[in-house]
C-alpha cells in the first residue's frame, strides 16, 4: 500500500515520529496494517552499524532486503533509520515503484546542537546513543531531502525542536491523510508509483531465486535433523545430498532453534549480497552447495 521513509540526523525524533505515524494510521477509518522497519528490529547495534562505511553499506543492504521483503499492496512500511544518504532515498524509492505503491518521505528538521543535546541525555540515561565520532561523521555526511527530487516527494517536515511531534502535528496529519486516501481515476494530489517493464521482471526473476533459495535451504535443514535423529544426537559427518554436492560435517549436534536461526542468517546474507554483485542461486543445487559451504565454515569440524 505505501512506503514511507523517516529521515534526519542522529537523535533527531525519527523513531518517535514513525512511532505516532504508525499509531496514527492505525487509528485512521482504513485501518491498515503498519510495519516499522529499524535497525533494532533486525537486531543491529546503532554504534556496530556505523562503525565503518563498509559496516554501513552492510546495514543498508540488510534495512533494504527486509523493505523489499515487507511492500505489498496490502501494508504499510515505515523505514525508521538515518536514511541520511540521498542515493539510498532513490534506491528505497526504486523499490516503492517496483511494488507499485505509495511513497512519502517524514523529514524530522533538527539543528545540530539540539541533535547533540539529545544524543547526550539519552547517554545520561543509559540508553542506546551514538558515540561522538560516530555522530560527528553522521552528522558531516547528511544529505537534506528536497521535494524537487522524486525520491524526497511528498515531503512531509517536522520540526521537533521547536514543535515537537504529536499526532496532530500537521506533518503526521498530512502524512497519513495522503496515505490513506482512496484513490480513483479523477486523484491528483496522491501519486501511486507504477512499475516499468524492467522493475517487474527483476522482481519476478528475485522472487524466483528466494523461492528455490528458501524450498533447497529447508531441504539441507530437515537432512540433517534425519540424520542427527539416526545418529542419537550425535555429530553429523560425511553426510552426502546427492551427486555434486559438497557433504556435510558439523562438529557437534545442532539444535533445530540453531539450525533455524542460521538459516535465516544465511538467507538474509545472501540476498544482501545479491544487491551489489551476482543475484541469488536460480536452482536448487547452487542453492544447497552455497548453504552447506556456509554451514560447513560455520560449524564444520574442520
Amino acid at each position: 500500500m505505501a512506503l514511507v521513509v523517516i529521515c534526519g540526523q542522529p537523535c533527531s525524533g525519527k523513531s518517535k515520529a514513525a512511532l505516532l505515524l504508525a499509531e496514527s494510521l492505525k487509528e485512521s477509518d482504513s485501518n491498515p496494517a503498519v510495519k516499522i522497519i529499524d535497525e533494532t528490529s533486525l537486531h543491529l547495534d546503532r554504534n556496530q552499524s556505523y562503525a565503518n562505511m563498509v559496516v554501513e553499506k552492510n546495514v543498508r543492504g540488510v534495512l533494504r532486503s527486509e523493505v523489499d521483503r515487507s511492500l505489498n499492496k496490502d501494508s504499510i512500511v515505515i523505514v525508521d533509520s538515518l536514511n541520511n544518504i540521498k542515493g539510498y532515498r532513490y534506491e528505497l524509492w526504486c523499490l516503492a515503484r517496483a511494488a507499485g505503491t505509495r511513497y512519502c518521505v517524514v523529514y524530522c528538521d533538527v539543528e545540530e546542537d539540539y541533535c547533540r543535546k539529545w544524543n547526550e541525555e539519552r547517554r545520561e540515561r543509559e540508553e542506546p546513543d551514538y558515540n561522538d565520532k560516530i555522530f560527528d561523521d553522521l552528522v558531516r555526511r547528511f544529505e537534506k531531502p528536497d521535494s524537487r527530487n522524486r525520491w524526497d516527494s511528498p515531503l512531509f517536515e517536522l520540526w521537533p525542536s521547536r514543535d515537537g511531534i504529536e499526532k496532530a502535528s500537521a506533518a503526521i496529519v498530512d502524512a497519513v491523510s495522503y496515505l490513506t486516501k482512496r484513490v480513483d481515476s479523477k486523484t491528483r494530489d496522491v501519486k501511486v508509483l507504477q512499475p516499468t517493464i524492467a522493475t517487474q521482471g527483476a522482481r519476478f526473476s528475485e522472487a524466483n531465486s528466494l523461492y528455490e533459495m528458501d524450498k533447497a535451504t529447508q531441504e539441507v535443514a530437515n537432512a540433517i535433523v534425519e540424520a542427527q535423529s539416526l545418529a542419537m544426537g550425535g555429530n553429523v559427518n560425511g553426510l552426502s545430498l546427492g551427486p555434486d554436492l559438497p557433504t556435510i560435517s558439523l562438529s557437534r549436534s545442532v539444535g533445530l532453534p540453531e539450525l533455524r536461526r542460521i538459516r535465516r542468517t544465511f538467507i538474509k546474507l545472501t540476498g544482501q549480497s545479491s544487491l551489489s554483485g551476482a543475484p541469488p542461486p536460480s536452482d536448487a543445487n547452487s542453492a544447497k552447495r552455497m548453504f552447506v559451504d556456509y554451514l560447513n565454515r560455520e560449524l564444520g569440524s574442520g
